[in-house]
């Protein structure tokens, strides 16, 4: 093609490969030419609005802002200075399934949980619920009472979306103004309202008092955000980076002009092929793959209060093949039980022709079948990503007292 375009989701890198994966496709979009001219590139589709500002952000354990290595002193030495002699650690943090571990093992004692659901997103997920009641202390702040908060000995309620203000930054690099539109409920707050109040009271000496304050720090560090302002992104809405100039819209296009590296010239990384970290055999014949529905995103913590939503896909459901479902003897409708080597689930069979055969598609928005009781926390060794995507597994038609408990 005179141009081609990769997208690709989350599907692709929750393997112990996923980041071979990604290697490959990387190197496929430059061995046919298809980088930095318009109409072509490579897209890994975000799961949400900021998953790409978040990213360049620094929530990465590895890394400080726009992915700058914690090991570099150098780097360390700039946010030294930035934030008024802290000092940083050269050792990388640990991803949520690292932390876990070591809270299993005795190693952490307490967690401040920000906006996310270990207790339902976490693979090997009774792992991860164990851990999380082994916990001396453990805080969780979020807009609603999620599955996590269950276990937490202080909640502290958070400001949703329409309620707070700040930016985003899209998969396509656009920075974008997000500006409060109605007050929070009740004694809700902004989460870095709450952050500041909690640093404030141990004694730090952090003294923003508005989103703005927040990003112009960002900007100290953030070459990506050279002529991007606090004002131009309230008056133009957002500014695509990297932005050229204070009037430049941003730049549609990256790496037209070469990479940066020496003589400009990109570098392919070799990728290796590695199977899964289980494969199916004869106790587990069937692979198990989970992931998101139109209806209802990630954990269901928000769309499954959606009343809307909630009445198109009001009860968990696996996916089947018609050919696998004719081979188990099952009909679309009846009651199936998944095993793994983890965990059990019963739930009911849909017939769905874009699933391969011997394969069950699993969503995991779904208390009451939790699809993490059953994934595999293997890790991928570079991006630590565990392999949400591939498991052993055994479908059989359950017994009647299993579907009456059911």
């Amino acid at each position: 093609a005179e141009r081609g375009m990769i997208f690709w989701g989350m599907g692709v890198s929750q393997h112990i490969h996923g980041t071979d994966n990604a290697r490959c496709l990387i190197a496929l979009g430059l061995l046919t030419g298809n980088v930095g001219k318009p109409g072509a590139g490579l897209h890994p589709l975000r799961g949400q609005n900021n998953v790409q500002g978040a990213s360049d952000a620094g929530l990465i354990p590895q890394f400080m802002p726009d992915y700058q290595s914690v090991t570099d002193p150098e780097v360390r030495a700039l946010f030294r200075h930035i934030w008024r002699g802290t000092e940083i650690s050269a050792t990388p943090g640990l991803t949520v399934v690292e932390i876990i571990d070591r809270v299993y093992r005795g190693e952490i004692k307490g967690m401040y949980i920000l906006g996310e659901n270990p207790a339902m997103s976490d693979p090997d997920v009774a792992h991860a619920r164990k851990a999380l009641a082994a916990l001396d202390h453990l805080v969780v702040q979020d807009i609603f009472l999620t599955e996590t908060a269950m276990f937490a000995d202080v909640i502290l309620p958070a400001a949703a979306f329409p309620e707070k203000s700040g930016s985003v930054t899209n998969t396509n690099r656009t920075v974008q103004a997000a500006r409060k539109a109605v007050d929070a409920p009740g004694e809700a707050r902004e989460d870095w309202a709450i952050l500041v109040d909690m640093a404030r009271r141990i004694g730090l000496d952090w003294d923003y008092d508005d989103p703005r304050e927040i990003f112009n720090e960002m900007k100290m560090s953030m070459r990506s955000l050279h002529h991007i302002t606090w004002s131009r992104l309230v008056a133009e809405g957002g500014v695509t980076y990297p932005s050229n100039g204070p009037e430049d819209p941003g730049q549609s296009v990256v790496f037209g002009d070469g990479f940066p590296r020496r003589a400009g010239r990109a570098r392919f990384a070799p990728a290796r092929v590695s199977p899964p970290a289980e494969a199916p055999d004869a106790s587990y014949p069937m692979i198990l793959t989970t992931g998101r529905q139109l209806e209802h995103w990630h954990t269901g913590s928000m769309t499954r209060r959606a009343s809307v939503l909630d009445a198109v896909e009001p009860e968990a459901t696996c996916a089947l093949h018609p050919a696998t479902l004719r081979d188990l003897g099952v009909e679309a409708g009846e009651m199936v039980t998944l095993e793994t080597r983890r965990g059990t689930v019963t739930v009911k069979a849909r017939a769905d022709r874009s699933i391969a055969l011997d394969m069950v598609f699993l969503p995991f928005a779904y208390i009451e079948a939790a699809a993490n009781l059953m994934t595999n926390s293997a890790l991928d060794p570079y991006g630590k990503i565990p392999e949400f995507k591939f498991s052993a597994v055994r479908v059989t038609r359950p017994n009647a007292q299993d579907v009456a408990a059911e």
